[in-house]
């Protein structure tokens, strides 16, 4: 009786072990992490793409600077290699702040563009009171040129020799004196001081002190302004007929959700018939084209801004041959560090990059219309 007992009882064992009521129920599956969108702007762009910088910004800001690390291939030096920063007294140059960017560049594989050698805005106040004759003028001017550019030379792939030299309106170049205050002068001091002239001997000094730099003319509105895009052109033409190198044009495009589709196909037509390469050079979308204080930055407008920097760098792609194109930048990274909020004051959120270091509905359509 006890065999059978026991006969019984390792049967019954045998046919719960045999379905598993014996076994402790499996662990859970771990969780899946979300995929990481590992797809970066420089890894899908044909050409060179970058962000304008602020050097302050790239030396003690993390976020700032990893976005540069991860996204970009070019760097624009902004303001840091403008009169003010660079040349801050008559005998004192100071590259502390573009040997930075330089090295930042040459540590991590990214182009330099120099920005910019000749201006008629952002003047220090002592070139502003700078007295002497027509000869003392030029040395002054061919001095500045050639000590900056020589000092890049090898690190500098490129500049914008002169900056905005001809009027909105009416495509004249800037001579005449129409507001001089607050160190702002729309005419142009070195029209003035040196003659009409003084474009093609910037880029004939830049040249000589480097040969091997790409020497860029570089401006905005060309894209509403067929006035100035024409006097852009004529420039071109002069100089080449005159054999001075120049070798690309930048259009900034600082534009709005509301530009003229047409202005901006006709504006890459234009440009890029002269030959030279095209550079998108400063690139900025606002959506506050009323400047309200008020306003709020809502999904549709995100949108607006997000199809308008898809269109840009489509008809970039399109219109502009592949040998002649130079790449696109953007001014600056992130909305809160815009020119438009820090200089201008106004409201608005023109860049691909939120305030929190965000990536915004205007990358991804970007990012897209660069890969297709």
């Amino acid at each position: 009786m006890k065999m059978k007992n026991n006969l019984s009882a390792l049967l019954l064992a045998f046919v719960l072990n045999s379905y598993g009521c014996s076994k402790k129920a499996d662990p859970p599956p771990a969780p899946v992490p979300p995929v990481q969108d590992t797809t970066t702007l420089k890894g899908v762009s044909p050409f060179f793409v970058g962000a304008a910088i602020d050097v302050s910004l790239l030396q003690n800001n993390t976020l700032y600077r990893n976005i540069l690390l991860q996204q970009e291939s070019s760097i624009t030096t902004e303001n840091t290699l403008k009169w003010p920063s660079v040349h801050p007294s008559e005998n004192v140059f100071d590259f502390s702040g573009g040997d930075y960017i330089a090295s930042f560049c040459s540590s991590n594989h990214k182009r330099m563009h120099g920005h910019c050698l000749v201006w008629y805005q952002s003047n220090p106040a002592w070139l502003n009171n700078f007295s002497g004759d027509s000869l003392a003028w030029e040395n002054l001017f061919k001095t500045h040129i050639q000590t900056v550019v020589s000092h890049y030379k090898g690190e500098a792939t490129s500049w914008d020799v002169v900056n905005e030299a001809f009027h909105d309106e009416d495509g004249s170049l800037r001579v005449n004196d129409k507001n001089t205050s607050d160190n702002f002068d729309d005419g142009c001091i070195w029209a003035r001081h040196l003659g009409r002239d003084y474009i093609a001997r910037a880029f004939i000094y830049a040249h000589q002190a480097d040969s091997s730099a790409l020497l860029f003319y570089n401006d905005y509105g060309q894209e509403w302004s067929d006035k100035k895009t024409d006097s852009i052109i004529a420039m071109v033409n002069d100089f080449k007929a005159r054999h001075i190198s120049i070798n690309g044009l930048g259009i900034q495009m600082h534009t709005n959700i509301n530009q003229s589709k047409d202005g901006i196909i006709n504006a890459f037509k234009k440009l890029a018939a002269t030959g030279l390469l095209i550079h998108i050079s400063e690139l900025d979308i606002s959506v506050n084209t009323s400047n309200d204080p008020l306003l709020v930055f809502t999904g549709a407008l995100a949108q607006q801004q997000a199809n308008t920097y898809a269109f840009i760098a489509t008809q970039y792609k399109l219109l502009v041959p592949p040998a002649q194109q130079y790449g696109i930048t953007t001014w600056n990274v992130t909305d809160k560090d815009s020119w438009i909020r820090t200089y201008l004051n106004h409201n608005d959120w023109p860049l691909l990059f939120n305030d929190s270091y965000a990536r915004k509905p205007a990358f991804y359509s970007y990012r897209t219309a660069l890969m297709q």
